[in-house]
């Protein structure tokens, strides 16, 4: 309980960013070009799906959908994370602290379920082609992602309840570059409460994680199984190529979010700790729609397609001033 002398913290302010302006003009540039790309890459995704019939595939839904969650995944942290950087005080309001918490967090369980989804619709596509388009069904992927985006919604809202009726009474000096559940608890003036709510956070994030890996693990067993079956090396090759995008995905994020909250009792220097936290909520974003788009025959198609018809249209516009 909180003593009539102490006064409870209404802001916490950035410790991990660099104070300097020459260090924090450096860092804010290559985020800001990053965040510009993330948001542009993955808003070309979405455009390009609906509008190539070919496209229309389970596959390339969950991928418009993945996309979509990036966005607001970034969202969530980037732009404060930018404006930290050209601020002099670097603070966040005790309520934006819980909000931005709730949004990282909910968004990115979203898309750990959808990664899961993903993965059993290539097991389904591999395992049982002649099945496939009768189990896959539009109203089945719409489903799927609806049920990912309640259950990332959902998940983190006990834990962000629990944490605002937390008194915040000593230091104010938050060790990170985002709100996140472990460096908040860490101020909190209960000790005995924070300690066994840190405890309770490990363990729902452990149970989180593991099980999603669990899963895509099992379904990757499945479809291993099934391509070594596959006599010809061209036929074994183009059933692989098919999940490559996703298995990339998946080891790309689940790793850097492994490190992070696969912890328990394990403690990494402020140094390692915004490494980490950049790696799966600036860098794993960054990468994917250079994934999905650059690196996929058909969405690259897609795109250059779309990007020509731009070109020609914006040409004749400028031709009729």
């Amino acid at each position: 309980m909180e003593s009539p002398n102490q006064s409870t913290t209404q802001e916490f302010i950035f410790s991990a960013f660099p104070y300097s302006w020459e260090g924090s003009v450096t860092c804010f540039v290559p985020l800001l070009f990053i965040y510009t790309f993330i948001v542009f890459g993955n808003l070309v995704i979405i455009t390009v799906v609906p509008l190539n019939a070919h496209l229309h595939t389970p596959m390339y839904f969950f991928i418009s959908a993945l996309s979509f969650l990036e966005i607001w995944y970034t969202t969530s942290t980037i732009p404060k994370m930018l404006s930290s950087l050209l601020s002099e005080k670097k603070s966040i309001s005790l309520n934006g602290c819980l909000l931005q918490m709730y949004f990282f967090h909910s968004t990115g369980i979203s898309e750990v379920c959808l990664l899961t989804a993903m993965a059993f619709d290539r097991y389904l596509a591999i395992c049982s082609p002649l099945h496939y388009p009768t189990i896959m069904t539009p109203r089945l992927c719409a489903q799927l992602t609806l049920s990912c985006c309640v259950c990332g919604f959902i998940t983190p809202l006990p834990e962000i309840a629990w944490i605002s009726t937390l008194p915040f009474c000593g230091s104010n000096h938050l060790e990170h570059i985002f709100c996140d559940f472990l460096p908040v608890l860490r101020l909190a003036c209960t000790d005995p409460q924070a300690i066994v709510m840190i405890q309770v956070v490990d363990i729902v994030h452990a149970v989180e994680i593991i099980t999603a890996v669990m899963l895509i693990f099992m379904s990757y067993i499945g479809i291993v199984a099934v391509i070594l079956r596959i006599r010809s090396a061209e036929g074994r090759r183009k059933a692989f190529s098919t999940c490559v995008s996703h298995l990339t995905v998946f080891l790309l994020f689940f790793g850097s979010v492994a490190l992070m909250y696969l912890r328990f009792s394990a403690t990494y220097s402020l140094f390692w700790d915004t490494v980490i936290a950049l790696a799966f909520a600036v860098l794993s974003p960054f990468f994917n729609p250079i994934i999905y788009s650059l690196r996929n025959k058909e969405m690259k198609e897609a795109i250059k397609k779309h990007w020509g018809q731009a070109k020609i249209f914006f040409h004749k516009t400028k031709e009729l001033k």
